[in-house]
């Protein structure tokens, strides 16, 4: 009953005339009441057994029984196998109730739990289920949950005809690919794949029974969702170390097999020695932080259980050290792609559409923009001399962690901040040189231009500069950085006007062919320069190496 009955809208509530109400049928009733079916039919079976006088008092009892519940103004219907009293009218009931039922969310992400599997000759594993969301189609790649194995879906079966799509509501068969009907037992799941991701940790509002026993911290129990029965230890969150009957409390259970629970699924729990229902709860958040104090869990529970969309989007987000993107949002929410961009056009978010969709916290995108901001500056106070601070230094003190387009995406909304390449500066920022940082400049600037194609040893250059190195080497990087120097190579530097004149020599030899010992006789250069040089020239397209030769193009 457990393993169908969340797969159900219209409950016929059968109570035998001869026998009343017994102890399974109240246990039923709990049950139904927990899962929130939500309309009946209240059944007095074996009429023909009882004589008027009972059956009327025997209704009494029912409907005395059925007071304040979703069965209170239930049809009450007395039918007999025997004699086929009220049968038709429980037929014209049935169908006249099943209009009003509203149909599933097929727009939703599928899923099916999967109550029966088997082998058939020529078809291979096949496994049966009520749909609960989404819908599925013959060559629909699924995944199997917990193993998150994906198979595909070679064939369809709806209430046992052919068809080629199911719909969530719908009794359905699926014909699986490439998996054992072995590896498909009862109280898994098919679901969308890629999405969701089983859990052995759920957060839940649970509703204690008021027949049950104070329920105890630690307690072990059975937990029933979908066709799944699941051992599972309590945690009260809200202490004291018990939870009394009859009582609403959040919980959070630890689960000994991982399952597919998403937030908004009902579930049933019932005690391990007598073995009999005590309550039933909904699912909160089913990726519930390990360790966090009583009072902390409390409040985050109450925003996912009475919470706006946002509300509970935005909980997430801000949990997330660096927010979220839109296919975890899916998995930790169960929320349609649909709902969650509808809900990041809330101010409470700072939404990212390019590369990736992916959602911030408003708050702290804004602090973390200054933080990036302040740490631009400090940069700029320390190195003075330097153009501005390299992205990939920033995002490693800044965005541990963060995928690399947030820190493209928190600079673009700083004002005051240039991104030129992969340097990052104040938009204010200027380089400003000390009296020995300017000669330093002229006597590397004369060093290079005299050397001509004959490039300096660098090593020897920053000597010179009458720096010391630490100085003398940003001195080079800014000249470089401004072109007035080219680096050709590793240790190869020239002066800019050197390879200016360079360039103009070869204009003048278009089309003709030289080897590397005529280079040097044109540039009065020895190998040891000559062949960095020519490498340099065909990067730039002056020239295009022909086996020995070089054509000047």
């Amino acid at each position: 009953m457990l393993a169908g009955v969340g797969g159900i809208d219209l409950v016929l509530f059968i109570i035998a005339a001869d026998e009343s109400i017994k102890p399974q049928t109240r246990e039923h009733f709990d049950i139904c009441r927990l899962l929130q079916i939500p309309r009946g039919i209240v059944v007095l079976t074996k009429a023909d057994l009882v004589d008027d006088e009972l059956l009327s008092l025997v209704k009494m009892e029912a409907e005395e029984f059925l007071r304040g519940s979703f069965l209170e103004s239930a049809p009450v219907i007395p039918v007999s196998s025997i004699t086929g009293i009220g049968i038709g009218e429980l037929k014209a009931e049935l169908e006249r109730m099943a209009e009003t039922v509203s149909p599933r969310n097929s727009e939703a992400h599928f899923r099916m739990p999967i109550d029966r599997s088997f082998s058939m000759r020529g078809f291979g594993t096949v496994v049966t289920g009520t749909m609960t969301a989404g819908s599925v189609r013959i060559e629909d790649e699924v995944e199997l949950h917990p193993s998150r194995r994906r198979v595909r879906v070679r064939g369809i079966q709806v209430h046992g005809a052919p068809a080629g799509q199911a719909l969530a509501g719908q009794r359905t068969a699926l014909n699986l690919t490439s998996i054992d009907a072995s590896q498909c037992t009862r109280g898994m799941a098919l679901a969308s794949p890629g999405l969701f991701i089983p859990t052995t940790r759920i957060d839940c509002v649970f509703d204690l029974l008021a027949t049950a026993k104070p329920l105890r911290h630690g307690a072990p129990v059975h937990l029933h969702a979908g066709t799944a029965e699941i051992e599972a230890s309590v945690r009260l969150l809200e202490g004291p170390q018990s939870m009394q009957p009859g009582s609403r409390a959040y919980v959070r259970f630890i689960l000994r097999e991982p399952a597919l629970l998403l937030p908004g699924d009902r579930f049933i729990v019932r005690m391990f020695s007598p073995v009999f229902t005590i309550g039933g709860g909904v699912v909160l958040d089913a990726k519930a932080p390990p360790k966090t104090s009583r009072a902390a869990a409390v409040e985050r529970l109450q925003t996912l259980d009475d919470g706006t969309v946002e509300a509970k989007i935005g909980l997430f987000v801000r949990e997330s050290p660096h927010g979220l993107g839109l296919a975890e949002l899916v998995a930790r929410t169960g929320f349609l792609e649909r709902e969650i961009r509808e809900a990041a056009a809330s101010e409470r978010f700072n939404a990212i559409a390019e590369p990736h969709f992916w959602l911030l916290d408003a708050h702290w995108a804004a602090a973390r923009r200054q933080s990036l901001r302040n740490g631009v500056a400090a940069f700029h106070r320390h190195s003075p001399l330097l153009a501005g601070m390299p992205k990939e230094e920033l995002r490693s003190r800044e965005l541990v962690g963060a995928p690399a387009f947030l820190l493209d995406h928190l600079l673009a909304g700083i004002k005051d901040v240039a991104v030129e390449n992969e340097i990052v500066r104040l938009i204010s920022h200027q380089i400003s040189f000390r009296a020995d940082e300017t000669d330093a400049i002229a006597r590397m600037d004369r060093i290079f231009l005299d050397a001509g194609l004959a490039a300096p040893a660098l090593r020897e250059v920053l000597e010179k500069s009458g720096l010391e190195p630490i100085r003398a080497r940003s001195i080079l990087q800014i000249l470089i950085r401004e072109k007035k120097l080219i680096r050709i190579s590793e240790s190869a530097v020239y002066h800019s006007e050197a390879l200016g004149r360079l360039r103009t020599q070869l204009t003048g030899l278009k089309g003709q062919r030289f080897t590397v010992p005529e280079f040097k006789a044109l540039t009065g250069v020895s190998r040891k320069y000559a062949i960095p040089l020519l490498e340099f020239l065909d990067r730039e397209r002056l020239t295009r190496r022909d086996g020995d030769t070089r054509i000047v193009l």
